[in-house]
């Protein structure tokens, strides 16, 4: 037997269980050490009556990020504005909880059960959904399930583009393409059949788009620059990273650290992010993850033009060689 098939054979045999080792641990991981970290909410109420209750809240520390608001309608707003993922408003009857199940179901009974273990002993906490989820999805869990075939259509989207050897502005028209589609597509299945996006149609398929575009423009991107090697860093950094680190099935801040800094950086976790906001919340709080997308679009496409130039010059002499004859004697 010859040294390369043997080294090939060795090789295959050590990657097959590093990517099992990767793959366990980005999923794993983040899901075994889920708790609060500096997950915002809000208190409500006379400084006097609220301050106990802070006081109780801020000696989880680091699991809380405590906003301060004067009553429940400053409070309420904040919620539909997603600064806050609930608030407590304290009143003479007691706490009263409001929440926002369509921002993450489970934030949201992580907060029932802080609140209710806090409060005296008998007393009902009434427990108000601001913003809930929609009928076709009460549990939430249809929007993080549809991260994941988000980041595959964008992989291989990504990964068609560099196999086929579409450059420059084919390769681009193709990419933009395909997102617009499997934008349109998703919508119709997520929004039209199954129900479970709420928001305005148009913004619902635009957000889809753009969370494929920038995923498959990232990996065409680091194809273009880097070859086969760059499909596989792309493929490896969207689904096997982005994906579970995206916060999706949870919240960001419900991830250990550098998970839940890192995917809101990933197209999945920012492509989560403002799907949620336009299609629960009108849009609010989608600012930074629009540019995330933006940036990995706009980057990625930009690499997959820089290649293509960096490409034509050595396909090209490539070509000038072959048709020149070679000389005779």
């Amino acid at each position: 037997m010859s040294a390369t098939p043997t080294r090939r054979t060795v090789a295959v045999m050590a990657l097959i269980p590093a990517v099992v080792a990767l793959a366990l641990w980005a999923f794993a991981w983040p899901a075994a050490r889920i708790a609060p970290r500096e997950v915002p909410i809000g208190i409500a109420g006379p400084a006097s009556a609220t301050a106990q209750l802070e006081e109780r809240f801020e000696q989880r520390e680091g699991a809380f990020d405590v906003h301060r608001y004067d009553d429940e309608a400053a409070a309420r707003t904040a919620v539909e504005d997603r600064v806050v993922y609930g608030a407590v408003v304290v009143t003479d009857r007691g706490p009263h909880l409001l929440t926002a199940s369509a921002a993450s179901p489970v934030v949201a009974q992580l907060l029932k059960e802080a609140v209710t273990s806090q409060a005296p002993a008998g007393t009902p906490v009434p427990v108000t959904d601001v913003v809930p989820t929609p009928a076709g999805d009460p549990r939430g869990g249809a929007l993080g399930a549809s991260i994941l075939p988000l980041a595959l259509a964008g992989v291989a989207a990504g990964a068609v583009v560099t196999l086929l050897r579409l450059r420059g502005a084919r390769a681009a028209a193709a990419l933009v393409g395909a997102s617009v589609l499997a934008g349109i597509t998703a919508a119709v299945l997520a929004d039209n059949w199954l129900g479970v996006l709420t928001g305005s149609w148009w913004a619902e398929a635009g957000v889809l788009a753009l969370t494929v575009l920038a995923t498959s423009a990232g990996v065409a991107g680091l194809g273009a620059l880097m070859g086969t090697p760059g499909v596989a860093l792309g493929g490896l950094l969207m689904v096997l990273i982005g994906n579970p680190f995206s916060g999706a099935a949870s919240a960001p801040e419900l991830l250990p650290e550098p998970a839940g800094a890192l995917g809101r950086l990933l197209p999945p976790g920012a492509g989560a992010t403002t799907l949620r906001s336009v299609a629960y919340f009108d849009g609010s709080a989608a600012g930074a993850s629009v540019l995330t997308l933006s940036l990995w679009a706009v980057l990625g496409l930009a690499a997959v033009l820089v290649g293509a130039r960096r490409g034509g010059r050595p396909a090209a002499a490539t070509e000038h060689r072959e048709a020149t004859p070679a000389p005779v004697g």
